[in-house]
């Protein structure tokens, strides 16, 4: 299991690596040096992209995000779907439904809540050759309203 666990490390790495490329292709000065920096961006469905959103089995909304290899969007989504559909059901193992469970010939599994708030994964679901993330929508201003001091 301790390769599930370095997803949220990969993300930060991407993100490092395109504001890299970004800083590098709007100034010209790192463009040289920096390997890695596509002219464009990924394919839909390829690594670094985002498939969509859905929501967890306890209804929070989560990005889908493409971790490793080249998936079909409305598959992984429906993947993330009956994955949360078995959670609210109850049928998978674990505190909150974090044990692995077998998902249309997808392994998923969910994070603990400190985990998810530390790096933002909800769940991971995996095959073989692939690998999309569960990561917490941002939240808007409008949509958690400030505690009261009463």
């Amino acid at each position: 299991m301790g390769g599930w666990r370095r997803s949220g490390r990969r993300k930060h790495q991407r993100a490092a690596l395109a504001a890299a490329c970004w800083l590098g292709g709007a100034t010209g000065l790192l463009g040289a040096v920096l390997t890695g920096c596509s002219s464009g961006p990924p394919a839909p469905g390829a690594t670094g992209t985002s498939c969509g959103t859905t929501r967890t089995g306890a209804n929070v909304p989560v990005r889908i995000e493409v971790e490793k290899g080249t998936v079909a969007c409305a598959t992984v989504l429906t993947v993330e779907r009956d994955y949360a559909a078995m959670i609210d059901g109850g049928r998978v193992r674990g505190n909150g439904g974090g044990a692995p469970v077998t998902v249309d010939g997808w392994t998923c599994q969910g994070y603990a809540t400190p985990a998810t708030l530390r790096t933002g994964v909800a769940s991971e679901c995996h095959t073989a050759s692939a690998e999309v993330a569960a990561v917490l929508s941002s939240p808007t201003a409008s949509s958690s309203p400030a505690p009261s001091g009463s």
